[in-house]
């Protein structure tokens, strides 16, 4: 597999993370019930990946995980996080997945 180049890597820093949850999630669901507090393009979702749920917050490329209090930004952290992988691994996928 090539390295990850920095124009590569921007990107992903980049890619809003309901795009990248939604490509890495089997399945992820907004919750309409949801009225953020400090930010207004706060929203939350509930996902499933390989058999694990969370409960994230998402705004723009960040995430939170409200069950664990753990958080990130970006396509690269997210997908490490919710896939419990390393940083090739996560990169991989996220290069399959076309982000």
């Amino acid at each position: 597999m090539p390295r990850v180049d920095s124009e590569e890597l921007g990107r992903w820093r980049a890619v809003d993370a309901v795009a990248a949850l939604t490509a890495l999630a089997d399945h992820a669901k907004s919750d309409p019930t949801f009225e953020p507090i400090k930010n207004l393009a706060t929203t939350r979702w509930h996902a499933n990946v390989r058999g694990r749920e969370f409960e994230l917050l998402l705004t723009g490329p960040k995430f939170f995980d409200t069950r664990t209090e753990t958080g990130g930004g970006g396509a690269v952290d997210l997908a490490m996080y919710v896939l419990q992988t390393d940083f090739k691994t996560a990169t991989g996928i996220l290069r399959k997945s076309g982000l």
